[in-house]
């Protein structure tokens, strides 16, 4: 009744690819979430990106959701970081908005995130509060229909890109609610003392980012990446990932100019 192409990707157990929205805008959105029928879920980046969460990422979602039922899954990045960072209205508002799920960064305790799934979660299985009008209508569900459905259908994705997440990466796959966890090669290269990926992470590094994959899989959780390429992505998947960002906005709109004007100018 809730279903979505990331939660879908999911129960077949096939690879979910995914693109990375860094620049802001509906039409920017609603144009990569039609570049390709691989893809099976965007994340709009309130974190690092240029889209406010509000209420940009909501103009966002529903461009997205308003493509149909074959749309790719929205979900959003949150801006909120550390431990100590309150993150409940900022999940409020990206699941206000319709978002399919919600990711937060710089996660790095079992607490932490027994907090994010209690703030991702209607009563009685968490304390998210009801009154949007925005959230069903993008899904295309009534209002009581989307409450009884969102507890099961709505993702919570957790980053692990920290010293203390990994130190506390047991604990936190044990969460019950959690269903991602998201590796940030880039943060967790730099926390743990090394060079960020050019383009693969330090060996060192690699070593810890399986570590966080198979006890992910040990704990019955998905596990995800941030890759830089198509090529990269397809090793991650071989590997046994069961969600990965491909490439970003930004990036592949500056490499197909680049590419394209090489070709313009080549004698």
């Amino acid at each position: 009744m809730a279903a979505h192409a990331l939660l879908n990707a999911f129960k077949a157990k096939t690879p979910a690819f995914g693109a990375w929205i860094m620049l802001p805008g509906a039409f920017n959105a609603r144009t990569v979430a039609q570049s390709s029928p691989h893809l099976s879920w965007v994340v709009i980046d309130c974190e690092h990106g240029l889209t406010s969460l509000h209420p940009g990422a909501a103009e966002s979602v529903q461009a997205i959701s308003s493509l149909g039922p074959d749309a790719p899954s929205a979900l959003i990045r949150i801006p909120a970081t550390g431990a100590s960072t309150g993150t409940g209205w900022q999940i409020k508002y990206a699941l206000d908005a319709g978002a399919r799920g919600v990711i937060v960064p710089m996660v790095g305790t079992a607490d932490k995130a027994r907090e994010i799934v209690a703030d991702s979660r209607f009563p009685p299985a968490g304390r998210r509060g009801l009154g949007s009008p925005f959230a069903p209508s993008a899904w295309g569900l009534s209002a009581s229909d989307y409450l009884r459905a969102a507890n099961d259908a709505v993702l919570v994705i957790v980053q692990i890109e920290t010293r203390e997440a990994v130190e506390n990466i047991s604990d936190i796959a044990k969460v019950d609610g959690v269903d991602v966890l998201f590796i940030g090669p880039y943060d967790l290269s730099v926390a743990l003392g090394y060079e960020t990926p050019s383009p693969d992470p330090h060996p060192d590094v690699e070593r810890v980012i399986q570590l966080v994959r198979t006890t992910a899989a040990h704990a019955g959780k998905k596990c995800a990446i941030f890759c830089t390429s198509g090529e990269q992505a397809n090793k991650r998947a071989r590997e046994g990932f069961d969600m990965i960002a491909v490439t970003a906005d930004a990036a592949a709109l500056s490499e197909n100019i680049s590419k394209h004007l090489a070709a313009a100018v080549s004698q």
